[in-house]
């Protein structure tokens, strides 16, 4: 990797450390802790909490038709998201080992538990669940892939591509057949 890349890659992570520690901050203005996986608000917080949520028939009412007409196709996409779950998850777990890549943890990217807040309602609360399992999902797959092209095809692409995982930035430029070589050794 070049010393300019290594570079601003680390200025990248300062900055995300930064970040982390400005939302630790913002965590603590908010009165919970986390006890064993399990979040617990101040007494008042809580009651404050209950007294804002939006009963089901409002929230059904405010969501409008459109909404209530379309929410089937969006929980319809539950199934592709299983079988893509069992999928990577099975290939991690069996193709990982052999090969000696370390394997993804996968609670460091699927976090459901923002039905713990009490002033969400039953069907924001499943809302919830879903994004964080689809986004926590779409997250550890895309590292399990990630780690799978840095082990048999870390090339960089000729032309500029959106969203590349970190990884990406240490894999030989377009064309360094030298380069590609140093990497498989």
């Amino acid at each position: 990797m070049n010393d300019k890349i290594a570079a601003l890659l680390e200025k990248i992570q300062e900055l995300e450390t930064e970040v982390g520690n400005e939302v630790e901050e913002r965590r603590r203005r908010f009165h919970y802790t986390i006890r064993e996986k399990r979040i617990e608000f101040e007494k008042a917080i809580s009651q404050r909490h209950r007294e804002l949520r939006i009963g089901l028939v409002r929230f059904i009412r405010e969501s409008g038709f459109v909404g209530v007409l379309f929410s089937p196709v969006i929980y319809a996409q539950i199934v592709p998201l299983l079988f893509m779950d069992l999928a990577v998850s099975l290939y991690q777990f069996v193709i990982f080992p052999v090969y000696g890549i370390t394997k993804v943890p996968r609670d460091d990217f699927i976090a459901i538990d923002r039905h713990h807040l009490p002033y969400l309602n039953g069907i924001e609360k499943l809302n919830c669940a879903f994004c964080g399992y689809a986004n926590g999902l779409l997250a550890y797959s895309r590292e399990i892939a990630a780690r799978s092209e840095e082990y048999w095809c870390p090339i960089k692409h000729a032309r500029k591509t959106n969203g590349q995982s970190r990884r990406y930035f240490g894999f030989a430029e377009f064309g360094d057949a030298e380069g590609y070589q140093k990497l498989r050794k």
